[in-house]
């Protein structure tokens, strides 16, 4: 009996403690120009538009978790070097996941890092000379990116930021641009 009080007196007094782990919050949001490429080697490509939010909780100066949510919407290019019609590399996809990014806490610019796993929910063609698939639904991706955060308070940034499908044999990227803006209460 004794340990079972001891035991929910330190669950009670653990509830009350509010640990710091979570320096800062803020959202993220980017737009830039999507494209679209097979793994494969084959000169087929497509491009678009790119869209994406995240939820930025900075841990440290170093290093932050970024659930987020875009949206990358891809047509087939009319220039080709496969000069075959039914070729070609498409998608019109909602993604959602997570990123940890790490920086260098540099003042002004900080050049970062940033993967995680994530989710595709839309559709998908890669009809090349090697690989056709199409396919429609959820599969998995997985993100990395290469950017720098700008500003004294780094409240800019420019990336390169890829998604890579697996299941469908083909990536998509953005050159983007985003601006961050902190959450009330920070």
């Amino acid at each position: 009996m004794k340990k079972t009080i001891i035991l929910i007196l330190t669950i009670l007094a653990s509830a009350q403690v509010k640990a710091q782990l979570i320096k800062e919050k803020s959202l993220n949001i980017s737009i830039g120009y999507g494209i679209r490429a097979p793994y494969d080697d084959a000169d087929i490509s497509g491009s678009g538009f790119y869209l994406q939010g995240e939820y930025v909780l900075d841990l440290a100066k170093w290093i932050d978790i970024r659930p987020y949510a875009g949206l990358i919407l891809t047509k087939p290019d009319t220039d080709n070097q496969q000069n075959e019609p039914n070729y070609k590399v498409t998608s019109n996809a909602f993604l959602i996941g997570t990123k940890a990014r790490i920086k260098a806490p540099f003042p002004w610019v900080a050049p970062y890092l940033e993967a995680g796993v994530g989710a595709s929910i839309g559709s998908f063609e890669t009809y090349t000379p090697f690989t056709t698939i199409d396919k429609s639904g959820l599969i998995l991706h997985i993100p990395f990116s290469l950017g720098l955060e700008l500003g004294p308070k780094h409240n800019f940034d420019i990336a390169f930021t890829y998604y890579f499908h697996p299941s469908v044999e083909q990536f998509s990227g953005a050159a983007a641009f985003g601006f961050s803006f902190p959450l009330n209460g920070n």
